[in-house]
């Protein structure tokens, strides 16, 4: 090996050698040292997130329909059957629903079931050999044409589109009706009449809108050979004690017309008390209805 060769091979060790010395020592096993002082502190890594609770999709729910659900509209948006099961679908399937089943006919349907309440949120169903499904529609399709006289006697097809009608209904509460998230959205009377209201109304009211409670309701729907469904903007226990849910422009929500059967007080006609204006020493209004009495000691 020549000298020159010689020099080459060892100013390549050495340099290696300076190299390696100024690498950091690994870390020893064992607790990790607190971070500088003023330092940022390493981030650990982010878990991953479990996936959210779904619904129990892919639930079938049997039995012999009691009788339609519909909306005050007029359309059938829902299913009462025997064993209370509600089922929910969505009212541009009311025709269809119809032209497949009436009540006293099994049905079968796919679906999910709202957690807590007996609701299904209806999928497909299918009776009578025949079965509808809840398809999204095709992109740029056309909305279906409204129903004419020749169409299957609902009680959309009798009446002018659109068009509801001032409506009262009293008598006992047979049973809640919920929405799919299981909040109250109406009920329905021992007459089979339904009355739809706003689910805030129906959480703030729970505790006197049972099933037994006798209610008494105004609103606006209609009447029908498939039953009558109102929208409820007042309710109480009986028609004198009824106060309105909703206030129009330039109505005071909550308050009653002459002799208690105006919607509402006009605002400014007449002077108001601190208690009617919200000042010191007003009150909350009055509830829907009266809490039921305590059942005595026995």
């Amino acid at each position: 090996m020549t000298p020159r060769i010689t020099f080459i091979a060892a100013a390549c060790l050495l340099a290696g050698s300076a190299a390696f010395a100024q690498m950091p020592p690994p870390p020893a096993s064992g607790p990790v040292p607190p971070a500088p002082l003023g330092a940022t502190p390493p981030v650990p890594p982010v878990p991953p997130m479990a996936p959210a609770a779904a619904p129990d999709a892919g639930t079938v729910a049997t039995g012999r329909v009691q009788q339609w659900l519909i909306n005050p509209n007029g359309d059938a948006d829902g299913l009462l059957l025997a064993d209370g099961t509600q089922v929910a679908f969505p009212p541009h399937l009311s025709t269809a629903v119809m032209q497949v089943l009436k009540p006293g006919d099994t049905v079968q349907v796919s679906g999910w079931r709202a957690p807590g309440v007996p609701v299904v949120r209806m999928q497909s169903l299918s009776a009578n050999g025949r079965s509808v499904a809840d398809q999204p529609p095709a992109p740029g399709m056309a909305p279906p044409t409204p129903p004419i006289a020749s169409t299957p006697p609902t009680s959309r097809a009798l009446r002018e589109p659109g068009a509801l009608s001032a409506m009262s209904a009293s008598g006992r509460i047979e049973r809640l009706l919920y929405t799919d998230r299981g909040d109250v959205r109406g009920v329905l009377l021992a007459d089979k009449t339904i009355v739809r209201f706003p689910p805030h109304i129906g959480a703030a009211y729970g505790a006197q809108l049972q099933p037994g409670a006798q209610l008494h309701a105004r609103g606006w729907g209609t009447r029908g050979a498939q039953g009558a469904a109102l929208e409820a903007t007042s309710l109480g226990p009986t028609a004198d004690t009824v106060r309105e849910l909703f206030s129009g422009p330039g109505l005071v929500p909550g308050a009653r017309g002459p002799a208690g059967r105006g919607p509402g007080v006009a605002r400014g006609a007449g002077p108001r008390s601190a208690r009617d204006a919200g000042g010191p020493g007003a009150q909350p209004p009055a509830p829907l209805m009266a809490p039921p009495a305590p059942v005595p000691a026995s």
